[in-house]
Formats: C-alpha cells, sequence, structure tokens
C-alpha cells in the first residue's frame, strides 16, 4: 500500500458555504474542495454512528435499502470471487436504523465484517435532509437534475471504475482517500467482465493495495498517471466524467452523499448501451471492416462537424443535424423497432 501515500495529490481549492465553484463545473481533471460543505449540520454524523443514527432519524424512512455484506476475509474489499463467476459478498434488504444498528457494534462477528450501502437516493430515502444540507450551484440549469445518493458503511474498499456522469462526492463522517486515474488509463488497469459487475460499472482488477505486477504488468503505466487525495469530514472532490476512481473508506463508519449530473439530456440515451451494440456488431468483424467502420464512426461521431451535413439541404439532413428532443426520440424508436425485428 506504501505506493499510495507516494502518489501526487489532486489539485485542490478551499471552499466555504457549500458553494461549488464556477471553474470546477469546466474542469476536465479532479479537483480537491477542501471544506465545502463543513457547515452542513449533517457534520454531526462523524462524532459517533449513535449521533448518526439520531440526525438521520430525523429524515429517514423505513423502506429497507440494500446492503451488500462481507466477511472478515475480504478485508473490507468487494470483490469478485477467484473465477470472476460470483462476488465475495451478499446482498439483502434492511432499513436505515437496522443497519445503523450493525455498524454501532464495536465488534462485528466475522459473517458481517464489512457493510455496505451504495448509491441510495437522497430525496427517497432521507425526505428533507437536503433542506438543510446541499451544495450551491453557480449555474442552476447545467445541473438542474443532479441526483444525490448516500453511501455509508463500515472499512471498505470500491475498485477503481468510471461513472458517465459528472460527480460530487462530499464526505459527512470519516476519511476518504481517492485514488484517481484518466479515461486513457483502461487499457492498463486490466478491467475485468461488462456483463457481470459488483455494482453496475466495470472494475479494474487490480488490487490497489497489493498490485501484482506478475499478472498486471502494464498497472506500473497507470501508476505514473494516478494521483491521490484525502478527504475529511466537510471536504468533497469533483470527479469529472469518465475518470476512473477507486475509493477507500479508513475509518469504523462512513457516510458520503455525492451528486451525479451529466452535460447531456437524458433523452440522448447511454452511451455503455452503443458500446454493448458495437461489441455485438462489430468486434467480430475481419480487419478491413473494423477499419472501414472506425472511419465511419470518426467521421459522424468523434470528429463530426457541419461538414458531415452542410452539403444536404436542411429539409433532408434527417439525424445528421442536430438532434433535439423529438428527434432524438423518433431515432430510439427505430433503433428499437431495427433491433426486434
Amino acid at each position: 500500500m506504501r505506493w499510495l501515500s507516494e502518489l501526487p495529490s489532486v489539485a485542490a481549492l478551499e471552499c466555504a458555504d457549500a458553494a461549488v465553484p464556477r471553474q470546477v463545473l469546466d474542469s476536465d481533471v479532479p479537483v480537491l474542495l477542501r471544506g465545502l460543505v463543513r457547515d452542513w449540520p449533517a457534520l454531526a454524523c462523524d462524532e459517533s454512528v449513535a449521533a448518526a443514527t439520531r440526525y438521520l432519524g430525523r429524515f429517514g424512512t423505513l423502506t429497507p435499502v440494500t446492503v451488500y455484506v462481507g466477511d472478515a476475509s475480504i478485508g473490507g474489499r468487494f470483490f469478485y470471487d477467484e473465477r470472476c463467476e460470483s462476488f465475495n459478498f451478499r446482498s439483502g434488504k434492511a432499513t436505515l436504523p437496522q443497519v445503523l444498528e450493525k455498524l454501532a457494534q464495536p465488534t462485528r462477528e466475522d459473517a458481517v465484517a464489512a457493510i455496505y450501502v451504495g448509491s441510495t437516493p437522497v430525496d427517497g430515502w432521507l425526505p428533507g435532509f437536503r433542506a438543510h444540507n446541499d451544495l450551491r450551484w453557480p449555474v442552476a440549469d447545467a445541473v438542474a437534475d443532479a441526483l444525490a445518493s448516500f453511501w455509508l458503511g463500515s472499512q471498505t474498499r470500491i475498485s477503481a471504475h468510471y461513472d458517465f456522469p459528472n460527480n460530487i462526492a462530499c464526505v459527512v463522517a470519516g476519511t476518504r482517500r481517492f485514488t484517481l486515474l484518466p479515461p486513457e488509463q483502461i487499457r492498463n488497469l486490466y478491467v475485468g467482465p461488462v456483463d457481470k459487475t459488483p455494482s453496475g460499472q466495470p472494475i479494474s482488477l487490480v488490487d490497489f493495495h497489493r498490485p501484482d505486477f506478475t499478472r498486471h504488468p502494464r498497472f506500473r503505466e497507470a501508476q505514473a498517471q494516478a494521483k491521490t487525495a484525502l478527504l475529511k469530514p466537510g471536504d468533497a472532490i469533483f470527479i469529472p466524467s469518465m475518470w476512473w476512481h477507486h475509493v477507500e473508506s479508513l475509518s469504523p463508519f462512513n457516510l458520503l452523499i455525492n451528486y451525479w449530473w451529466c452535460d447531456t439530456p437524458a433523452y440522448f440515451g447511454a452511451p455503455s448501451q452503443a458500446l454493448l451494440h458495437a461489441m455485438l456488431a462489430l468486434r467480430e468483424l475481419p480487419p478491413r471492416q473494423k477499419e472501414a467502420w472506425r472511419s465511419l464512426y470518426n467521421h459522424y461521431v468523434f470528429a463530426a462537424d457541419e461538414t458531415v451535413y452542410e452539403h444536404i439541404p436542411e429539409q433532408g439532413r434527417g439525424v445528421l443535424a442536430t438532434l433535439d428532443e423529438p428527434a432524438a426520440r423518433q431515432l430510439r424508436a427505430d433503433l428499437l423497432n431495427k433491433l426486434n425485428r
């Protein structure tokens, strides 16, 4: 684990009043927002699990949450089994008070040594929480649909993964360490299955605490690009879309609130769905045809500009023109009809 402490730190800004700096929304790299939410009343949860139970009890519902638990042998690392066919943890349902009661036990039996509740919408399970604990955004329209979620549990390690939305993660209780790598490092992270994942996103199979360079030699290249950030209660971090991040909860009790938002409207759909379809339709083509399709993708998608359609009369440009919501929904309907044939 020594190399983690030797990584360069993420650039930091001193913040206050839960006000997100305008330049953060335009950043292409992670930014540590030191003290962004230091004035949130919810930071009382950092005193103890009992204090968290009292505070969250003001807002919580008895609707069960999804809980992941693992025994002492996993060392808090929620991961696959040896063959990547299943996982080293199990999931179940419990109310938030039940989860907090289990976390409050000074020593947990081996059967539930690690406890993790991830990505649970704040407004659904802690109604009223955001009236007292929320971010202030510089451009309201840009993040009007930001999804606020909470994450809590014991000492855990979540393997490096990416998310499509932009992310601001705010630490309320405990200490967290983020290790971050740019999107182009995917080749050096030895990513696992895309269709069977621990929590929805593909993850790196490298153990960041004990890298095995015999099995994962290219990970040394990833190390050279990695940065780290250690967050205490009141701190936050901005993680741009598609950046890989490995997250460690270092305290016996940890609580985090995060905000996800996308730069494009939801009606454009998820790029991950297009990726899966590309695996189906393109991956097994002969090399010559792959290269031809690479040119088409570059022309119509990755390098697309007005030269793609300017020579076509405006009325006949169809999906080559800028897509508005009705056009996007029509294109989705056409795709579904073709896929179902």
